[in-house]
């Protein structure tokens, strides 16, 4: 299968060859106007190229104030969300499975007006803890449904990621071969790999092998620490996985991502078990973030 995709066309705004995004979350629990027009503030202040939506919050998002202030800011959007277990495209209760198909085909439609061409995230389940295997039944329902989604993608010329998350958040997809797979069972060349070193931390050997493996088929990456605080306060090794990046020649996103009670809204905080806040300010968290990942990119070019 042809492994070709679209990624977001953002210019870095220089030292390293990826544009570098932020997570709405480090700044704003929710997609208001007010709350939106603060994120874009604050992500092109600290110095990104783009600014990653979640959609859990779409129905307060108004999406062309939301292109208009983007382009404004000069900044390139990335949405990602995932599923609800009463609308899960995993589930082998088919009424539950149309629930989640809906919300997909909505998520992308509101990415598409934002002006975005990469839908990400968790698309493929819910995101929580399961109690069970994922079923026969249940896996042919994320194929026929990803591939239908994806299709309308193409048409559209946009690209889906399938989000590699953990065992606690999902019980679909847990390592790149898991992915892999999943994406060929889709078989349609506009689906990519996004690679979460948060979660890669739980489910990988290392940070290194997965990026290999994924190669070219890489289409976006989530940077975290293994605790989501400040990068370089854990035990992640983030310079080897800069170094494969290089290795591979990624030039696409890289977007941090880390989640505080003192920002995320309670529900949400508890779907992602945020018990314990490592930071209450997403300024310098970022800020710091942006500086680190840049100089860890640059330094991996160089070799």
């Amino acid at each position: 299968m042809s492994t070709t995709t679209q990624t977001p066309d953002v210019a870095p705004r220089g030292g390293v060859p990826n544009p570098l995004g932020v997570h709405a979350l480090v700044w704003v629990g929710d997609t208001s106007p007010a709350s939106v027009s603060e994120a874009i503030g604050q992500t092109a202040e600290a110095g990104f190229d783009l600014l990653e939506l979640s959609l859990h919050d779409s129905v307060n998002l108004d999406v062309p104030r939301a292109r208009a202030e983007l382009a404004e800011a000069g900044l390139k959007v990335v949405c990602s969300r995932g599923l609800a277990f009463d609308a899960d495209v995993s589930s082998d209760d088919l009424a539950v499975v149309e629930r989640g198909a809906a919300l997909l085909h909505e998520s992308l439609e509101v990415t598409d007006g934002l002006g975005g061409s990469h839908f990400t995230g968790a698309l493929y389940s819910a995101l929580g803890k399961y109690g069970h295997p994922l079923t026969a039944a249940g896996r042919h329902n994320v194929v026929t449904v990803l591939r239908d989604l994806a299709k309308e993608a193409q048409a559209k010329q946009m690209t889906l990621g399938l989000e590699i998350c953990n065992r606690y958040e999902t019980n679909v997809i847990n390592t790149a071969h898991d992915a892999l797979r999943l994406a060929d069972d889709i078989g349609e060349d506009n689906v990519s790999i996004h690679l979460d070193t948060y979660h890669m931390n739980i489910e990988e050997d290392d940070l290194v092998r997965p990026v290999y493996d994924v190669g070219s088929r890489l289409g976006y990456v989530h940077i975290g620490e293994n605790h989501r605080g400040y990068l370089g306060s854990g035990h992640l090794d983030l310079t080897g996985f800069f170094h494969a990046l290089a290795d591979i020649g990624y030039t696409g996103p890289i977007t941090f991502e880390s989640f505080s009670s003192a920002v995320v809204a309670p529900g949400l905080s508890n779907d992602l078990a945020i018990w314990r806040n490592l930071w209450d300010d997403g300024y310098d968290l970022a800020s710091h973030a942006r500086t680190y990942i840049a100089t860890g990119l640059a330094a991996a070019w160089r070799r």
